[in-house]
Order: structure tokens, then sequence, then C-alpha cells
């Protein structure tokens, strides 16, 4: 990855400076993102075929499935506390780590979904759902002229109520709730991206981070979770409430 191109307003938001990136430079900025992203996406899916097709690497990732969630809460949440302070290809390489730990759990859910139902089929509706619902939401944060950024705050809210839903229904077992859980899931990540994609177009991901290299490892990782978390609660959804 190149130096950092330092932003020129770096700490302040575009709403802040009344101001919005000329078309070439949104461009640019939604294009990297992208481009990070679908790597992301292409080294989990790389690693989660290799978890499929080899037992002991199945066994492996089972026998180290807390280090291995707890190591994903820690570069995810770390990489975007920290990012000021890293340089940019420091934050692509904790990004691809990530997608690469993903991809190690990822192996073993997609392999228990095929078990339970005896093909891919779910797997595969689940995804092509999730990527239709993703490109029409980031499209339309792409040109919509209204502000989604006050929705962020209310989503990112909403995310918090999310999780604690799951923990709760981890001990309540309810196959409804979790039903409903799945359902207010893909709203709310599907909401998120419309509004991700506005943050990194406007620049306020390049402001927040005082680099354009960074917001685009950012706005990648944000994307990249957006994405996978509607595909988990779709699966969810199509596999029955499957846990």
């Amino acid at each position: 990855m190149s130096n950092d191109y330092r932003y020129p307003t770096a700490g302040y938001s575009p709403e802040q400076l009344g101001v919005r990136p000329v078309a070439a430079l949104s461009v640019a900025f939604l294009t990297q993102a992208f481009m990070w992203m679908f790597l992301g996406l292409l080294l989990s899916a790389f690693v989660a075929f290799l978890v499929e097709n080899n037992l002991g690497l199945t066994q492996t990732v089972l026998n180290l499935w807390l280090p291995l969630i707890i190591a994903e809460m820690v570069i995810g949440i770390g990489l975007q506390v920290a990012v000021r302070r890293i340089n940019a290809s420091v934050a692509l390489g904790l990004f691809l780590i990530y997608a690469a730990i993903n991809g190690l759990v990822f192996g073993v859910i997609m392999l228990a979904y095929t078990y339970q139902t005896g093909s891919a089929a779910t797997v595969v509706e689940a995804f092509v759902s999730a990527a239709a619902m993703f490109g029409g939401a980031a499209l339309y944060g792409a040109v919509t002229r209204r502000n989604l950024a006050s929705m962020f705050g209310y989503l990112a809210m909403a995310t918090w109520g999310l999780c604690v839903a799951i923990l709760l229904n981890m001990f309540l077992g309810n196959s409804g709730l979790d039903i409903l859980i799945s359902i207010v899931g893909v709203i709310i990540f599907t909401a998120l991206t419309a509004s991700t994609v506005q943050r990194i177009s406007s620049g306020q991901l390049a402001a927040m981070t005082g680099s354009m290299e960074k917001a685009t490892v950012i706005g990648a990782l944000l994307l990249y979770l957006e994405f996978v978390n509607i595909f988990l609660f779709l699966l969810r959804l199509f596999g029955g409430g499957r846990r």
C-alpha cells in the first residue's frame, strides 16, 4: 500500500465544514474500500474452503473456537479504535488477518449447515440473497441525497440491543425470538450498509481517520462486517433458526 494520503481536513466532519468531496474523490474512496472489502471476502471464502475440506483443520478450529472468537473481537474493535495511531499498511494487514480468522470460523459454520440440510443449497440461497440486499443498500447509499448520518447513531444503538438479545436467547433458546432477532438483524445491517457507503463517499471516514488510505481500510472493514452479518442472519432464517 502506498504512503497515506493525508486528508486536509482531518478531525472535522464534512457536515462541520459544509463541503463534500468532488465526484472523482468520492468514487476513489468507494472504489478502494470495495476493493479491500472484496479481497477480505475472497480470503475468508478461501480459508473457509480449506476448513470444510480438511477434517484435521476443522477439528483444530473447533478446539480453538473461543480463542478465535475473542481474537476476532479484539482485532475488529481494536482496528477501529487504533486506526488513527497506526499506518495504513498495518491497518490493512490487521483487516486481512481478521478476514482470515473469520474464514476459519465460517468454514465450520458452513460445514454444519451443509451437514444438517444435506446440501449447500441453504448457504447458496442465503449468500445470493445477502448479495442482492447488500448491493441494493450500497447503491442507495451512494446515490441518495438524503443525509443518512443521523441514522447511523440510532443503528449503532440498535446493534448493541441486538447483541444483548442474542446473548439472552442463548440461554432462553426461544425459536420464535431467534427468528425475530434474525429479521431485525437483516434490517439493521442492511440500513447500516447504506449509511456506511454514504459516510465513505462523503469523506466522513477520511476526516475521522485523517487519511484516505486508512479511511478505505476502515470502510472496507465496516462493509465486510455488514455483508457478513446480513448473510449470517439470512442463513439462520433460511436454515430454520438452527444455531
